[in-house]
C-alpha cells in the first residue's frame, strides 16, 4: 500500500473514532481545541491537520505543482 493510501486510511479511521466518540459522549469546543492530556481528543485536531497538509503536499508533488 502506498504512503498516500496509508495516510488516507489513517485519517478515515481517526474520523470514524471521532464520530463514534461524539455520538456517545458529545464533544465540547474545549475538548476539540484543547483536549486535556489523556482525553481521547488530545492533539486530535493538530494530528489530523498535519496529516491533511502532508496529503496536500503529496498531491502537489504528484502533479508537479506547489501551494
Amino acid at each position: 500500500m502506498s504512503e498516500k493510501q496509508e495516510l488516507i486510511n489513517k485519517m478515515m479511521e481517526m474520523q470514524k473514532k471521532f464520530i463514534d466518540y461524539e455520538h456517545k459522549n458529545g464533544v465540547s469546543m474545549e475538548d476539540y481545541f484543547v483536549g486535556a492530556e489523556g482525553h481521547p481528543l488530545h492533539h486530535y485536531r493538530q494530528q489530523y491537520m498535519e496529516m491533511a497538509m502532508k496529503l496536500v503536499d503529496m498531491a502537489h508533488a504528484e502533479k508537479g505543482s506547489h501551494r
